[in-house]
Order: C-alpha cells, then structure tokens, then sequence
C-alpha cells in the first residue's frame, strides 16, 4: 500500500533516470539503456517512480522518503541546468571555430595562374 503522500510526480526519476532508479532500488530504470525504451523512460519513472520507490526500499516515514525525493529532484535539477550550460557554451565555441575557419579561409584565398 502506497501513502497518499508519497504519489507524485518523481523529478529524480525523471532527470535522473537509470541513476535514481539503482539508489531507489528501481531496476526497471534501467530499460533506460534500451534503444526504443530509453527515451520513454524518463517519463514513466516521472510518473510512477515514487511510488516504486517507496514499494522497493525501506524508508523510516513518509517524511524522510519525502525529502530524500525532493533531494534527488535537487540534484537532478542542477545537473540538468549545468548540462543545459555547458551545451550552450559548446555551441557557442564551435561556432565561433567554424566562423574564424571560414573567416581565415576566406581571407587567405589566393589564385596561381
């Protein structure tokens, strides 16, 4: 039987799939290795990640389950952000390598007769 309070929508389950789900004893998170399944996956343990959570592991009381979840939100949130930055900063880097390629390369063009 899973507490009313403990249902919900599971934002470690969701950022951090497969790495959520080994510290929550889930080993259905780990379908998320599998082409075709891994991109569902995210959304599936969303949803149903906390309440397999709390069937999968002990927990002392509802409150403790309840912060160790938002503490894995927390953390799946940062890495979210951090990863989200960095992509931008790579694309800005690449761009600006592919425009000084372009740039020097169009500068340096020279004809031979």
């Amino acid at each position: 039987m899973v507490p009313e309070a403990v249902k919900g929508w599971s934002w470690g389950g969701f950022w951090l799939s497969w790495i959520w789900g080994i510290g929550n004893n889930v080993w259905i998170a780990l379908l998320a290795f599998l082409p075709f399944v891994g991109w569902v996956m995210p959304f599936v343990l969303g949803a149903k990640g906390r309440e397999w959570a709390w069937q999968n592991k002990h927990w002392d009381s509802v409150e403790a389950f309840n912060q160790t979840q938002k503490t894995w939100g927390m953390v799946g949130l940062i890495l979210a952000i951090i990863g989200i930055i960095l992509m931008v900063l790579w694309f800005i880097v690449i761009g600006g390598v592919i425009i000084a390629a372009i740039m020097s390369g169009a500068s340096s063009t020279t004809t031979t007769y």
